[in-house]
């Protein structure tokens, strides 16, 4: 790393991490700057969570309108699902560009939002009648793999 390139600049996860990390060993060593340490590296710390939640919040996107598409025969808004994917897919470009750390965390991240996407899904399209208990079962059950989910990848449609 270069003297102008810092922690900061390559990885923001990791150094928000790192500097939460180095304001409590400060705050233990007894240092004489009149500083706030515990809250003050939580709210560093607190902005590496909300990287942490962004590339949550746009996997479960994806996965939510992934499944539509899967499982829907409705015709109309399969192209705004489409382009809602590439959106989100570009958001999390930015996320693991700006802290590319997070990318460990995608198998993780995908486990956890799996069920929180497909219930939201079963909710989008059952307001609309296309839900039956077989189909919920199957949106339930359907898995993606990280290079569905970040790639071009978009499910066939489904047989009405």
């Amino acid at each position: 790393m270069s003297d102008v390139e810092s922690l900061h600049d390559i990885d923001f996860v990791a150094w928000s991490k790192e500097q939460a990390d180095a304001l409590r060993a400060a705050r233990r060593t007894g240092s004489n700057q009149k500083l706030d340490w515990e809250n003050l590296a939580e709210e560093v710390e607190g902005l590496g969570i909300s990287e942490r939640r962004e590339l949550h919040s746009q996997i479960q996107h994806i996965l939510r309108h992934l499944l539509k598409l899967q499982f829907s025969p409705a015709a109309e808004p399969r192209r705004r699902w489409s382009e809602s994917v590439a959106d989100a897919r570009s958001e999390i470009e930015i996320v693991l560009r700006m802290s590319p750390s997070l990318r460990a965390e995608i198998v993780t991240a995908i486990a956890e939002e799996r069920e929180l996407a497909a219930r939201r899904a079963i909710s989008d399209l059952d307001q609309y009648g296309e839900i039956s208990p077989a189909r919920a079962r199957q949106m339930r059950a359907a898995s993606f793999t990280p290079e569905q989910i970040l790639c071009d990848w978009l499910p066939p449609s489904p047989n009405p």
